[in-house]
């Protein structure tokens, strides 16, 4: 089999600045998206785009405009027609734009049929929101339509409707995402937009609320780290009949991630090996050759659901097969629809007497919107070396998949983990298999504690383990990283590992590409 080409199975996902080239696009999205209300003209586009072009967004997906969002910056004033929206929007042409306003005004947002249930909304609200941080306003206010209140306006008043749909018992296409968007609604606007006839007329008054806003600062004077959620995927192997069966538990695990707004997602080491009890059993060697075969498939659906949830996953490892080599590799799947792979760099006695897996070479870090990230596929992490090579690089973060078969195993896996974290002030998450696969040799018992670990000393959590799993069972683990408490560590904790290094006596060498390096 040749070398897998992961260009092939990428998206090309891009948040960017709206432009006039995309006033065709737009207007077609806006017939769709909005019938019966008359679209946005280019004359208006351009305008928005002269007096505030930071605040017009698009999300561009494989070439095609997918969603789009409009705003503009205004100074509160309760007795501001914030129910007109002409009044509000300068009739769209947001003349009114005041530079040293306080607050953020939602003038639309859309997104294409073609591309909805991809959590792009999302995107849309925190792209706004950190423009709200960035330029140091209190809040973010939206008038949104109701577009589903005509289905039930004959039984419903709006004021009803929006109950029910706060209580979770009515579905709106746009309220219910607003809300799990973190906004608040405040007040219900009748007449708002007349046009629309989805909404009957009505729009809610909804507010976000800037925690970072700093009263009487001209902009943000300092720079706030937002934490980084982490979703760890203890995972409990199974038989299973095919590979849709396998995508559907995955992807319940990346729906629960992303429902909690995680930023990255951490399966186990090799968690595949289940896919091995849908085929015909065979000697374990061929077996793994067998389980590369679902690589494509892998590959499609993880990139897939990290797009579609708005989450980045590291989906674990998987077998591969290059140029008749077999290999273990671990994926990082970007929600920006790229793709990163870490080759296992040390081979276990077992994986090389069983399934005759070969070693990777090159120590990898990625970049991703959370900054610098490595991974170290189980055995990894038992070598300091490689974690040296990855935080020199300047990953702050590690992501280790296992698959441990006992305690003894696991406790490799746990203690070195926990050391790399005090070795190199870094964060180590750890996550691997439970259960039992009877038919599948060398991957037939489980044992699994997952957990997420820091550094040891005072500001991090007793026994510097953020969060943990219960040993072998089915679970997630969902936990916030500081990386500003993290960088006060490496300047002025209580040791500094890094820093105290004895560089003069013992150095990490290591070839790269053909070129030697020293740390």
């Amino acid at each position: 089999m040749d070398k897998l080409n992961l260009k092939d199975f990428e998206w090309k996902i891009l948040v960017r600045p709206l432009t006039i080239d995309d006033y065709d696009e737009l207007r077609a999205m806006a017939e769709i998206c909005f019938p019966g209300i008359p679209p946005l003209t280019r004359e208006q586009l351009e305008s928005q785009l002269t007096i505030f072009p930071q605040g017009q967004l698009a999300i561009e997906i494989d070439g095609r405009l997918a969603a789009t969002a409009s705003s503009l910056v205004l100074e509160y004033s309760a007795n501001m027609e914030w129910h007109n929206w002409k009044v509000i929007a300068d009739g769209g042409y947001i003349r009114n734009h005041n530079p040293k306003g306080d607050t953020l005004y939602g003038i639309e947002i859309m997104v294409h049929p073609d591309f909805r249930g991809m959590k792009l909304s999302r995107r849309l609200y925190d792209a706004r929101k950190q423009i709200c941080r960035d330029k140091n306003l209190a809040r973010f206010i939206i008038a949104g339509r109701i577009p589903g209140y005509h289905q039930h306006a004959d039984k419903l008043s709006a004021s009803q409707y929006i109950d029910g749909v706060l209580e979770k018992a009515i579905f709106d296409p746009v309220l219910t995402a607003q809300l799990s968007n973190g906004f608040s609604v405040k007040g219900l606007i009748a007449d708002y937009l007349p046009s629309d006839t989805q909404s009957c007329g009505y729009a809610t008054y909804l507010e976000w609320i800037n925690l970072d806003h700093v009263p009487g600062a001209k902009r943000r004077f300092h720079a706030v780290v937002e934490p980084v959620r982490i979703c760890v995927v203890q995972y409990q192997v199974r038989k299973v009949k095919n590979f849709e069966e396998f995508a559907q538990q995955c992807e319940f695990f990346i729906d629960t991630a992303s429902d909690y707004k995680s930023d990255f997602v951490l399966f186990p080491e090799l968690f595949t090996t289940q896919l091995l009890s849908c085929v015909e059993a065979t000697r374990p060697g061929h077996a793994a050759r067998r389980l590369a075969e679902f690589t494509p498939q892998y590959l499609d659906m993880f990139i897939d659901m990290a797009v579609k949830y708005n989450v980045n996953i590291i989906g674990g490892s998987q077998f591969v097969i290059e140029n008749d080599t077999l290999y273990n590799i671990g994926y990082l799947f970007r929600r920006d629809g790229s793709i990163g792979k870490q080759y296992k760099i040390h081979i276990t006695p077992s994986e090389r007497k069983w399934w005759g897996v070969n070693p990777g070479s090159r120590v990898e870090v990625f970049d991703t919107d959370c900054g610098p990230i490595a991974i170290q596929i189980c055995y990894d992490i038992e070598f300091p070396e490689l974690t040296r090579i990855a935080a020199s690089k300047g990953a702050q973060l590690v992501f280790v998949p296992f698959n441990t078969d006992t305690r003894h195993g696991y406790l490799r896996v746990r203690h070195c983990a926990l050391a790399r974290c005090v070795e190199n002030h870094m964060y180590v998450a750890i996550a691997g298999c439970t259960g039992n696969l009877p038919s599948v040799e060398n991957s037939d018992i489980h044992y699994a504690q997952s957990g997420i670990f820091t550094p040891a000393d005072i500001e991090f959590a007793r026994d510097a383990i953020a969060a943990e799993c219960n040993p072998n069972i089915e679970t997630v683990i969902i936990h916030d990283l500081d990386f500003e408490q993290l960088r006060r560590h490496r300047e002025a904790g209580s040791v500094q590992n890094w820093n105290d290094r004895r560089r003069d006596i013992y150095r990490v060498l290591y070839d790269e590409d053909g070129t030697a390096h020293n740390i």
